[in-house]
């Protein structure tokens, strides 16, 4: 069932989008090799070496005009070359999945697909995720204005949208890192809203 093209559904999709780009950024870390010295492109070399992953998430979103945060938790997964998938387990299930040129997501027992071509800020949103996928650093600084902060030991990667349509949604994404595993990804909206994943690696196959 296609959703109807309303404020509530971009904003559903834009959100569902930003879990994706949690898991493209936090799969590909897992299995980096060593690295000689530690700086942008080294960290972005290594985001091209792994082609699937798998990973429990815990998620915790502040919400402005909530009193308390809401925690969800689930798993991540990432198949190549194309295909993001968010499995949220608690407190209720629902399942957001981006292939192809397509998002689907799967809510309260009803689904609702976006093509993202007819969706120019989310499918530039996408690409900059396929980016990440890729190592593809010029790709990605085609939307996002990138800078490494720290050592190997304890590195954060922050991403701050270059275009203003995008900034007026997202504020900055914040990847923090420990030698080739990512621990934490943060989230801060421009509308104040902010969310906190914390990611454990599964060894299972994806």
């Amino acid at each position: 069932m296609t959703g109807p093209s309303s404020s509530s559904t971009s904003r559903s999709s834009l959100q569902a989008a930003l879990a994706a780009v949690v898991a493209a950024v936090a799969l590909f870390a897992w299995s980096a090799p060593a690295f000689a010295a530690w700086d942008l492109q080294q960290l972005m070399d290594s985001l091209a070496h792994n082609k699937s992953g798998r990973a429990t998430f815990v998620e915790t979103k502040r919400i402005a005009m909530l009193d308390r945060p809401i925690e969800s938790s689930g798993e991540l997964l990432y198949t190549a070359p194309d295909r993001l998938e968010k499995r949220t387990l608690k407190p209720k299930p629902e399942s957001m999945i981006v292939q192809g040129s397509e998002l689907v997501v799967d809510r309260g027992g009803r689904s609702f697909r976006v093509q993202l071509d007819a969706q120019p800020q989310l499918a530039a949103f996408i690409d900059s995720i396929r980016g990440t996928l890729a190592g593809d650093r010029k790709a990605l600084e085609r939307s996002y204005r990138l800078s490494l902060e720290g050592t190997q030991q304890n590195w954060v990667l922050q991403l701050v949208p270059v275009e203003n349509r995008m900034r007026g949604v997202i504020k900055q994404i914040r990847v923090a890192g420990v030698q080739d595993q990512v621990k934490s990804v943060e989230i801060s909206q421009a509308d104040g809203d902010s969310s906190l994943m914390t990611i454990e690696k599964s060894n299972a196959p994806p």
